[in-house]
C-alpha cells in the first residue's frame, strides 16, 4: 500500500482528482493519509476531511522564523511516514533537508510546459498571464520531482493544450486544470505505485 502524504495551498482541485482517482481505483493498492496545508482557510482541507482524510494546517505564521516552521513542517511529514509526497499547488519553499530526506519521491505538478513559464514567481496565474502576453500557440502542465531548484527537478510527464482566440488568464487556467493538470497527476501517481518512474542522471524513464 503506498503511503501519498499531499501538500496544498488553495482550493484543492488537483487533490480532488487523486482522492478520485483513488476512489475509482485507477491508482491501486494507495492511500492519500494525511493533507497539509499552510492556510487554514484552504478549501483543500475541507475536500480531505469529506473523505475521511487527516488535514494538518502547518503556517509559516505561527512560528517565529523559517527554520522553525521547517522544522515543524517536516515533522508533520515525517509523522505520516509517506512513500511518497505531492505538492498540489503548494505555494511554500521546500526546506532542502526534506528534498534530501525524500530525493525522488516529491512530485510537483506545474502548469505550464516546463522549461517555459516556471521558476521563481511563475505561479497561479501568474503564469498564464505570461504565456498569453508572449503570445505562445501551446501550453500545458508539467508533473516533475522537486529538487533543490525551482522547478528544476527530473520532469516525469508534460500535456499539450491549445491557446484558444479569446482566451483571458482564467479560462486558459481552468482548460490547463481540466485537459492537462488532472489528468497528469493522477497518472504520475499512478506510475509511481507501479514503481514504473526510474530516475537516471536526472532525467526519468517509464518503465514498460
Amino acid at each position: 500500500m503506498l503511503r501519498v502524504l499531499v501538500c496544498v495551498s488553495g482550493g484543492g482541485t488537483n487533490l480532488q482528482a487523486l482522492i478520485d482517482a483513488v476512489e475509482n481505483g485507477q491508482i491501486a493498492d494507495t492511500k492519500i493519509v494525511r493533507v497539509i496545508s499552510n492556510n487554514k482557510g484552504a478549501y483543500a482541507l475541507s475536500r480531505a476531511a469529506q473523505h475521511c482524510i487527516e488535514g494538518v494546517c502547518i503556517s509559516p505564521k505561527d512560528f517565529a522564523d523559517r527554520e522553525a516552521f521547517n522544522e515543524a513542517f517536516l515533522q508533520a511529514v515525517d509523522e505520516a511516514a509517506p512513500d511518497l509526497i505531492v505538492l498540489a499547488g503548494f505555494l511554500v519553499v521546500i526546506p532542502p533537508q526534506m528534498i534530501q530526506k525524500y530525493r525522488n519521491r516529491i512530485l510537483n505538478i506545474h502548469p505550464s510546459l516546463i522549461p517555459s513559464f516556471c521558476g521563481t514567481g511563475y505561479y497561479g496565474l501568474k503564469v498564464h498571464e505570461k504565456a498569453l502576453e508572449r503570445g505562445v500557440k501551446v501550453t500545458g502542465a508539467t508533473v516533475h520531482f522537486v529538487d533543490e531548484g525551482t522547478d528544476t527537478g527530473p520532469i516525469v510527464l508534460q500535456k499539450a493544450v491549445e491557446i484558444q482566440a479569446g482566451d483571458t488568464p482564467e479560462s486558459l487556467q481552468r482548460r490547463v486544470m481540466e485537459e492537462a493538470e488532472w489528468i497528469l497527476l493522477p497518472k504520475a501517481v499512478e506510475l509511481f505505485a507501479q514503481g514504473r518512474i526510474i530516475v537516471e542522471n536526472g532525467r526519468t524513464v517509464i518503465a514498460e
